[in-house]
């Protein structure tokens, strides 16, 4: 008998709670032996970085808060395990409440997507600099040069500084690590 693919299924919750009620639903497949039928809870991230005092600090930001993406095999997706996961502290229902309705592959495919792209791609930068800010060039052969913001381009991720080198204001185009 060929095994039946695994759909995604998407699980309404409490914002800001998906990381507390992933692993409380982990620790019920496990202790309820129900790894075969669900085989992984997921709350979709992507990585992204803010720049804090000249350094790059990584966190992981929600895609899509308020959701959590649990795989299953849909025929063997039991109504008890549906109301189990379904009364746990936080969680509202699945999409479809007792019935729950698979994600259509396409769909689940962009969220993994989004969330495998962000871990090859690096990060995104969720704070752009600000055009006016005064910045230290960190980087490069102009390192240590001050100017100010004249313009961002989130796209390439370059930044235009107005420095002033050797008393004349000079146009600079830096990458965002660079600022």
């Amino acid at each position: 008998m060929a095994e039946e693919e695994k759909k995604w299924y998407s699980l309404r919750v409490i914002s800001g709670k998906e990381r507390k009620i992933k692993e409380r639903i982990e620790l019920e497949v496990d202790r309820s032996g129900w790894d075969d039928v669900i085989s992984q809870v997921l709350v979709p991230t992507e990585k992204v970085y803010k720049i804090r005092n000249g350094k790059k600090v990584i966190s992981e930001r929600n895609i899509l808060p308020g959701y959590i993406l649990v795989e299953a095999t849909p025929s063997r997706l039991s109504g008890e395990m549906v109301q189990t996961i379904a009364n746990m502290p936080n969680v509202i229902h699945f999409l479809g409440k007792n019935n729950p309705i698979p994600m259509r592959e396409a769909e689940a495919n962009r969220l993994l997507g989004k969330v495998d792209e962000s871990q090859d791609a690096g990060e995104a930068l969720i704070e752009p600099f600000i055009v006016g800010e005064t910045v230290t060039i960190i980087d490069g052969p102009l390192s240590e040069f001050v100017g100010d913001i004249k313009e961002g381009n989130k796209e390439k991720k370059k930044l235009t500084v107005l420095g002033r080198i050797f008393g004349r204001g000079t146009e600079v185009e830096l990458n965002f690590m660079q600022g």
